[in-house]
C-alpha cells in the first residue's frame, strides 16, 4: 500500500521487487530546503564516531552519526549502543514533514555524515529488535547524492541500485527489512558530503 500523502503521490514510485514494500520520493523536499536543512544539520548536530568491533577486530566506524530522539529510547545496533539526544527545531520540523507524508508516526532520528566517497554504510537490515516486526524505516537524503544498493537474503541474484538525490525521501516498510539487506558502498569518485537521516519507531 502507498502510504505517500496524496500530493505527493506524483512524485513517489514505488520500486518493483518482491517481498519489500519500498517507496522513493525524489522530491519530498525543495531544493532550497534540502540545501537549507543541510547547512544547519552539518553544523548543528553533535556528530560522533563509534568503534565497532567485527571478528574481535575494533576500528572507527567509516562515517559520523548522532541520535536524537525521546530520552528513554536508546538504539543498539552492530554492538554499539547509543542514547538520544532531545529533538532539535530543525529535526522535529523534518520528522513532522515525514510523519505527514508517511503516514506513521517515529520516536528517533538516526543520523549519518558521510564525509566524503571512503564513508560508508555496509550491509544490513535495519531489524533490531526494538524496531518490531515489519519496521517502517523512512530515509532523508541531503548533500551530495549517493548510490543505495539493495540485494536479497536469499535470492541472491535480486539486486537494485538507486542514486539518493538530495531532498529525497526512501522509504521502506512491510517485510523489507526480513527479505533484504541494504547498504551505502564506498566510492572511489570524488564526491562532496551526503547527510542521512532514518526515521524509525523504537517501541
Amino acid at each position: 500500500m502507498n502510504l505517500f500523502a496524496s500530493e505527493k503521490e506524483r512524485n513517489s514510485k514505488q520500486l518493483q521487487i518482491p517481498d519489500a514494500d519500498i517507496w522513493y520520493d525524489p522530491c519530498f523536499l525543495s531544493s532550497e530546503e534540502a540545501s537549507e536543512y543541510f547547512k544547519i544539520l552539518l553544523n548543528e548536530t553533535d556528530w560522533v564516531q563509534e568503534t565497532i568491533t567485527v571478528f574481535g577486530k575494533s576500528h572507527p566506524q567509516p562515517r559520523l552519526t548522532a541520535l536524537y530522539g525521546e530520552r528513554d529510547k536508546k538504539y543498539t545496533y552492530s554492538n554499539i549502543t547509543m542514547y538520544p539526544k532531545p529533538f532539535s527545531e530543525a529535526l522535529h520540523n523534518l520528522k513532522k514533514k515525514v510523519e505527514t507524508v508517511s503516514g506513521s508516526v517515529f520516536t528517533t532520528v538516526l543520523l549519518n555524515l558521510y564525509r566524503d566517497g571512503t564513508d560508508s554504510n555496509g550491509w544490513h537490515s535495519d531489524d533490531e529488535k526494538e524496531l518490531g516486526t515489519d519496521p517502517v524505516i523512512a530515509s532523508v537524503s541531503l548533500g551530495a547524492p549517493r548510490m543505495f544498493h539493495l540485494r536479497h537474503k536469499f535470492q541472491k541474484e535480486l539486486k537494485q541500485k538507486i542514486i539518493l538525490e538530495p531532498g529525497s525521501l526512501l522509504l521502506m516498510q512491510g517485510t523489507t527489512q526480513h527479505y533484504w539487506q541494504h547498504q551505502i558502498p564506498k566510492t572511489k569518485k570524488a564526491v562532496a558530503p551526503r547527510i542521512n537521516l532514518t526515521f524509525r519507531k523504537i517501541k
